[in-house]
Parts: structure tokens; C-alpha cells; sequence
């Protein structure tokens, strides 16, 4: 068994596409409509046979209460592996992506970073040298 396919609730699949993909780098995989939004994946451009990240509109009031919940609490909704965790941290920065501070390591842990992804969510970067 391995993890195929996870998501992450963005408030505009619009904006999130945009975001996931020139922002962050990530390649769409698939886009198709379902009901009235999209079946919308990215996934790491270099693998081809990846996990994918569906780009889940938020379309009930439970997830919005929800996505709120996490974003207030500072909790990331979804984290993502980095080699270099400072490379990406400037090169986002650059792009205008909103950190909540430098990337930090404590005793034990990989350096992380977390950055808001503009919608409705806090993302977590760590690095895995």
C-alpha cells in the first residue's frame, strides 16, 4: 500500500492552481470537472508516478470552520520536503510567498518554515538532509 493521493481545502481552485504551480513549482496532473468544481492535482514535477495533492474547493461550512481552526491555530494543512530548506525559503520569499519567519531547527527536528499558500491555509516546509 502507499499514499496516492491527498488534499488540501483552498478557498479558489483558480488561485490555488496558480499558487501550487507557478509559485511553488508543482506540475497539474489532472483537471477535470466534477459537479460544479474540478478534480484539480498537482504533483512533484520530477516524479512521474508521485503522490498527488488534490486541489479541494472548500464547499461546505464544516471545512471552511475547519480550514479556519487550523490556519488560526497555526497548523500547517499539509507539509512538503525541501533538500534545501533555505534555497526555497528565499527563492518563495522572492516570489512574494508569506512566511511566518526564517526557517528554524530545534534539537532533534529538520529545519521548517511555514508560509500561508494565499488560500486559507498554512503550509509547512522541512528539510530532509
Amino acid at each position: 500500500m502507499k499514499i496516492a493521493l491527498t488534499s488540501v481545502l483552498v478557498d479558489d481552485q483558480d488561485k490555488a492552481e496558480k499558487f501550487y504551480t507557478d509559485t511553488l513549482g508543482f506540475e497539474k496532473k489532472q483537471d477535470f470537472a466534477v459537479g460544479g468544481a474540478r478534480w484539480l492535482t498537482v504533483a512533484t514535477s520530477r516524479e512521474n508516478e508521485g503522490t498527488e495533492l488534490l486541489l479541494e474547493p472548500v464547499g461546505y461550512d464544516f471545512a471552511r470552520h475547519y480550514q479556519k481552526a487550523l490556519y488560526e491555530a497555526d497548523i500547517p494543512a499539509a507539509s512538503f520536503a525541501t533538500d534545501d530548506i533555505r534555497a526555497d525559503y528565499e527563492r518563495l520569499s522572492a516570489k512574494g510567498v508569506r512566511f511566518r519567519g526564517e526557517p528554524t531547527k530545534m534539537e532533534g527536528f529538520p529545519a521548517t518554515a511555514l508560509f500561508e499558500d494565499r488560500c486559507g491555509n498554512l503550509i509547512q516546509i522541512f528539510e530532509t538532509q
